[in-house]
């Protein structure tokens, strides 16, 4: 067996596992205050929604890619793609949720839904900025919490109609990519791409390190000092995000997404996925796939 193959499934010789993959639920939620770094890439069935309104920049490890959020920029993205907040600067910013199934059923254009569901965030310049956008993140966060249903409503029609305005501010918009930092960091990064990028193939540890030139122990090493997990663990969360989608957006067979996933096996992708998930992967087709636009 060649033991610097990447087996996502079990341990393997050399490699150490992290704590088991969870998936946090989908929650409709809406706060603010100073950005805290995240100690390791993490996942949730949410619309994800950004503002910097304060402070410098929110450096985020999105599927395999540094993007910068700016002060005075909006940003989404579909927050079943492996994403850890690394670096800020910004001393205050707002965050809104919103359940992937409530998100799907709003009917927006089916171009708008493919660029979310892609993995790309849609990050508007901080010049496509709307004069209320501070007051109406404050405003979303005490109407969601509020026990009033028409309150939460309007809240909810607003979010609906900032993320279609963003959708307009942003076509075909390539984001904005980190290149500064030490080369320690860029290293690091590099590997992560390289991860995101070739998930679907059999990787091994001494192809992720080539790509940088280092030793595969030390590159290992390296990458836990940054992302604060291990490749494999990076590797079964870009597999997840992508089976994820393929459920919702195909009527593929789920065997026919474990192997368009990249997994070794159903079983083992059964197992993955009910782990992190919480069910199984025709539960959760059956939970989102009705709702989508046409």
């Amino acid at each position: 067996m060649d033991q610097s193959r990447f087996f996502p499934d079990h341990q393997m010789p050399g490699w150490q596992m992290t704590s088991q993959i969870e998936i946090e639920p989908p929650a409709l939620v809406s706060w603010s205050g100073r950005p805290t770094l995240m100690g390791t890439a993490h996942q949730h069935d949410d619309l994800e929604i950004n503002l910097v309104t304060e402070g410098g920049t929110m450096l985020y490890l999105f599927g395999g890619a540094p993007v910068e959020i700016g002060p005075g920029s909006v940003a989404a993205f579909w927050a079943a793609v492996p994403h850890q907040l690394i670096a800020s600067t910004a001393t205050r910013a707002h965050w809104v949720h919103v359940p992937f199934s409530t998100f799907l059923g709003w009917g927006l254009p089916a171009a708008l839904v493919g660029r979310l569901l892609s993995g790309m965030p849609l990050i508007s310049p901080p010049e496509a900025a709307l004069t209320t956008d501070d007051a109406n993140f404050t405003q979303w966060a005490a109407d969601l919490s509020s026990e009033q249903p028409e309150l939460r409503r309007v809240a909810m029609l607003e979010i609906e109609a900032r993320v279609r305005r963003l959708g307009l501010a942003t076509p075909g918009q390539p984001v904005r990519r980190f290149t500064a930092g030490d080369p320690a960091l860029r290293q690091v990064l590099a590997m992560v791409r390289h991860i995101a990028e070739n998930f679907r193939e059999p990787l091994t540890v001494a192809d992720v390190a080539r790509t940088v030139r280092l030793h595969p122990n030390y590159a290992m090493a390296q990458f836990r000092k940054v992302v604060h997990t291990t490749m494999v663990d990076y590797l079964t969360r870009c597999r997840l995000a992508e089976a994820r989608r393929l459920l919702v957006t195909t009527g593929l067979p789920v065997a026919d997404v474990a192997a368009e996933s990249g997994f070794s096996s159903v079983s083992r992708f059964y197992t993955a996925f009910g782990d992190a998930c919480g069910m199984p992967p025709a539960a959760y087709r059956r939970e989102n796939q009705h709702d989508q636009p046409a």
